[in-house]
């Protein structure tokens, strides 16, 4: 067991407490996103992480600080999206490299939905947390670049015309829906092209 490891220097114990928290991460993750957070507890997710309880507790006092955590790192993830979308380069250049790296990440494996769903089900909690107040507001600011992105491209005749705040919302609902896709049909899913994704919105699409 992890626990009965005794390091020897400080490296060894930051390198052994940081993988340990991201198996804990990667168990938690699969846990909330299959269970929900209410039917999961600590138990579970030591059991799905490899370790014993004990040492779940040592890096988690409860099973909401653990989940508000994760949910930390994505809104640092959509933040770092928004700031993406603000950068000059070409708006079409913009769209085309983030779908592709999500596409990518649905053909390799369930974390990305995962985390979606992880996503999802914090934006319903009756009470959220300061940390998840704070990725709802990162997912608004998101949304919100997300238009002036094409409002932008559709100015440099790169998108095709229409409401852009329905475009953003209908671009995300594409990518989200996919995203619960594969995680209900496994193996029988099948990740659409970059073009199939896009055509609503690149002009004159062209491979």
């Amino acid at each position: 067991m992890e626990e009965e490891f005794l390091p020897r220097t400080k490296e060894q114990y930051e390198a052994m407490k940081t993988a340990t928290r991201n198996k804990i991460h990667s168990a938690a993750i699969k846990l909330f996103a299959k269970k929900g957070f209410a039917a999961t507890n600590v138990q579970d997710i030591a059991e799905g992480a490899g370790i014993s309880i004990g040492l779940m507790y040592r890096h988690y006092k409860t099973k909401e600080d653990l989940f508000n955590e994760l949910v930390s790192y994505a809104a640092t993830g959509l933040e770092k999206i928004a700031e993406k979308f603000q950068s000059d380069e070409s708006p079409i250049e913009l769209i085309r490299q983030f779908t592709l790296e999500i596409l990518n990440d649905l053909v390799k494996n369930d974390a990305f939905a995962e985390l979606l769903m992880l996503m999802n089900q914090s934006s319903t909690m009756e009470h959220p947390s300061l940390q998840i107040q704070y990725l709802n507001e990162q997912s608004e600011a998101m949304l919100n670049q997300t238009t002036r992105l094409i409002e932008k491209g559709q100015k440099l005749g790169q998108f095709k015309q229409g409401n852009a705040s329905e475009m953003s919302f209908y671009y995300f609902a594409s990518l989200q829906g996919l995203a619960m896709i594969k995680l209900t049909m496994r193996n029988r899913y099948i990740t659409p092209s970059l073009k199939i994704v896009t055509e609503f919105l690149i002009k004159d699409y062209r491979d």
